[in-house]
């Protein structure tokens, strides 16, 4: 039992209600962590990176450095799977560590800012992909509602029809990143490296260059932390979990280092700077014209992979606040047909497809990193409070309480490199955070009187 004081109660369920389905396996667990992470960022961010460092060592080095802090914060949290194997993951984290109300926030704040706005930029850049490549003759915006739509659908018939479509998309994206990694090694011809290790003496003036550098860094790899939304849908959770964030995150920092050293080693430093692009760059130094429309179908398959993730994960953080009474009661019903929380999937799908329409998901994302970052540092220090109040139960984190510590401190930094780089855009996003405080209260008392109200 949680000790942070909680008063709010999941709702009744009686023997003939529908329950989430145990379907889901390792291997599910694994796709879904990377399908989680790798979008369109390490097609595009190795740019962002050579902009701010500038020799092959501290470019590859901060993706290096940005793996290890997730490897680390996977540690974490594969021992808070094991401890807390509930449905909504994250949000029963914070929930039984802290406080309903931090956890009420998490889920308010990935609806509204984090999952929401990521998905509607990323759906808008699958479109423009799509609408480049194939010439069709359709708004971007609708290819984009459009595309939302079927994958709200499929992910009401259930969580293996959803899992599927994932795994096939994460295969996919796998290709494509091979297809860029194997023409850039054999056909592109490598650039003269620089012998140099540094760009400059070592000073406080690199330590801030290469600390601009791991924020699109940290960005990228992003995301794996939803894969523990769906850990009510996994056959053994408390195993599966713990082998899909490891393994998931072992395979992206491979990944990850290995298209950013391709990069470096086709383009060199200072090309990469200037390549916008710097995936197609590489693929029309290898293959021409063709090559650059292959990857770029690649960027497209890999920003649906990620939507389809989104849309398979998020959800099930409402239904968990909807259980506990703190949301819609109608979130966190179950589909006796298909047994996944049908009505937060298309409110997922709605708020997203919302988003899209009103053109705002650009200024959104700007609010995403010190929004999203705050609850990861809280997450981390879970594991501290965990410790102190139960014994262990399967996996156990290597080296804590440094391990865990470096994660939190690192995402503490983040928050405040962020608000640091843009005050105006971190203030909004607290703004919506702290917007959530009053919708909170209302739906704890409307909890309250449902209790009261209800037969012992």
């Amino acid at each position: 039992m949680p000790s942070s004081g909680c008063r709010c109660r999941r709702r009744r369920v009686s023997a003939t209600t529908p329950t989430l389905a145990r379907r889901l396996g390792a291997f599910d667990a694994t796709m879904i962590v990377m399908g989680g992470i790798i979008g369109s960022g390490i097609f595009i961010n190795p740019y962002v990176v050579a902009q701010s460092v500038h020799t092959p060592a501290l470019i590859v080095g901060a993706w290096v450095a940005g793996g290890v802090i997730a490897l680390l914060g996977a540690f974490a949290y594969a021992e808070l799977a094991a401890l807390r194997p509930e449905v909504g993951g994250q949000y029963a984290y914070l929930r039984d560590a802290y406080h309903p109300s931090v956890a009420f926030l998490y889920g308010w704040a990935l609806l509204l800012i984090v999952q929401s706005g990521g998905m509607a930029a990323v759906a808008a850049t699958f479109a423009k992909y799509v609408v480049t490549l194939t010439g069709v003759a359709i708004p971007d915006s609708l290819l984009a509602v459009v595309t939302l739509l079927l994958l709200t659908l499929i992910n009401c018939l259930g969580v293996r029809s959803g899992s599927n479509t994932q795994t096939a998309l994460m295969l996919l994206k796998l290709a494509a990143i091979a297809m860029l990694v194997i023409a850039g090694a054999t056909i592109a011809a490598p650039h003269v490296a620089a012998r140099a290790m540094l760009d400059a003496p070592i000073s406080s003036d690199l330590f801030i260059r290469f600390g601009a550098a791991m924020t699109p860094v940290m960005f990228a790899y992003g995301g794996w932390q939803t894969a523990s939304f769906v850990s009510g849908e996994l056959a053994r959770p408390r195993r599966d979990l713990p082998i899909g964030l490891l393994a998931g995150i072992v395979g992206v920092i491979t990944i990850y280092v290995g298209v950013t050293y391709i990069c470096v080693r086709a383009l060199g430093a200072n090309g990469l700077a200037h390549s916008p692009t710097p995936a197609s760059a590489v693929m029309r130094l290898a293959l021409g014209e063709r090559g650059a429309q292959l990857i770029a179908a690649g960027i497209a398959i890999s920003t649906l992979g990620f939507l389809s993730q989104s849309m398979l994960t998020a959800p099930r953080v409402y239904y968990a606040m909807a259980a506990d009474g703190l949301f819609f009661r109608s979130v966190g019903r179950i589909s006796a047909k298909t047994h996944v929380p049908v009505v937060a999937i298309a409110l997922q799908g709605i708020v997203a497809i919302v988003i899209t329409l009103s053109g705002t998901y650009e200024q959104i994302l700007g609010y995403v990193v010190s929004t999203d970052f705050i609850f990861f540092g809280l997450t981390g220090l879970a594991l501290f409070i965990f410790r102190r109040r139960q014994p262990p139960a399967g996996f156990r984190t290597p080296g804590h309480p440094i391990t865990t510590a470096i994660f939190t401190i690192s995402c503490w930094i983040v928050v405040i490199a962020t608000i640091a780089k843009s005050p105006k855009n971190s203030l909004i996003g607290f703004a919506i955070l702290a917007a959530g405080l009053p919708a909170y209260a209302w739906w704890r008392r409307s909890a309250g009187k449902e209790i009261a109200g209800s037969p012992t």
